[in-house]
């Protein structure tokens, strides 16, 4: 209900200083004993009989926050509160960069959508991984997405993204190589079946503890470039997220998330659940208990959600998990 009155004069200002400030006072919080239990109770009861084993790896309910809402790793202690059954940071990259300059970040409130092209800000690899040696670890899995500095030469990533992995992997529960953000220019000409089989090559190669990597796919690809890119990864990782923002609409530059992307979201997902049985972390427009139930059925292990939380306020992954009991 407190969300709901002050979000009128949240969605009038800047949506990056929005996320800075709200983010800036949970960080403030995350270190005081007992915070994660005061917001749980002030966001209410979750669902039960909701836990799940993926990839090895037990979750307490398959909802969890996708990549880009906690990039550096500020919030793991606090996050758990709103109810997510996971948590994914990053996306980080191997050394700090500001990111794409600002405005970077818009909402389009009357569809229920956000547009980033924020670019990979990030406090780099080596501050993430003091920060998260420093912490004790979230009570629920941990996820880091691993991004690339923009100016990467395409022959250097897999040795990039590989030592980005070396910096971080005893922190993770999971990891996701990202070739999919449209916002670094030539990520995307990674996801080709050549430039992934290299990279998740030489990642598992730095990988002796066999950490879960999955690989986060763009819902953009066309259909035979999506079947050579699940073929070439599926001999390597151990699974997929489907999917990332979508650069096919109109207004500002950028990746579109938010309930437009539901639908293009959805059906890539079918598809690649048609194509391999590893597991599927299903993200993009999932908003409400429906919204999930539906991933689910389409074939996700898991699902993650941003927008979905920047709308609906701190109480919708307990709304979410009550409807899914």
């Amino acid at each position: 209900m407190l969300y709901d009155a002050v979000k009128p004069f949240l969605f009038k200002l800047d949506a990056e200083r929005v996320h800075e400030e709200m983010s800036g006072l949970m960080a403030l919080a995350a270190p005081v004993p007992g915070a994660e239990k005061v917001l749980s109770i002030l966001t209410g009861s979750g669902g039960k009989g909701l836990s799940k084993s993926v990839f090895g790896v037990n979750f307490p309910n398959p909802v969890g926050l996708a990549a880009g809402f906690d990039k550096d790793g500020k919030l793991i202690s606090v996050l758990p509160g709103l109810g997510f059954g996971f948590l994914e940071i990053g996306s980080v990259t191997l050394e700090p960069q500001p990111g794409n300059a600002k405005p970077r970040l818009f909402r389009l409130v009357g569809e229920g959508a956000v547009i980033n092209r924020l670019g990979f800000n990030s406090e780099g690899a080596r501050a993430v991984a003091l920060r998260l040696s420093m912490s004790p670890p979230p009570s629920v899995p941990l996820g880091i997405n691993l991004g690339l500095n923009k100016g990467t030469d395409a022959k250097d990533a897999p040795k990039k993204y590989a030592q980005t992995f070396k910096l971080l992997r005893k922190f993770g529960d999971y990891f996701v190589v990202n070739v999919s953000s449209p916002n670094t220019p030539g990520l995307r000409d990674l996801q080709t079946a050549t430039n992934l089989a290299d990279i998740l090559s030489t990642l598992q190669d730095a990988n002796p503890d066999h950490k879960p990597v999955l690989v986060k796919l763009s819902p953009d690809l066309a259909d035979a470039d999506l079947t050579a890119c699940v073929a070439s990864a599926a001999k390597s990782a151990q699974g997929f997220v489907v999917s990332n923002t979508t650069i096919q609409h109109e207004g500002e530059p950028g990746g579109l998330s938010g309930r437009p992307l539901k639908v293009r979201a959805t059906e890539l997902l079918r598809k690649v659940r048609a194509m391999t049985a590893l597991p599927l972390i299903g993200v993009g427009g999932i908003a409400t208990p429906e919204d999930a139930k539906e991933r689910l059925d389409a074939g996700a292990d898991l699902i993650q959600l941003y927008t979905g939380l920047v709308y609906g306020g701190p109480s919708t992954i307990k709304r979410i998990t009550r409807g899914l009991s």
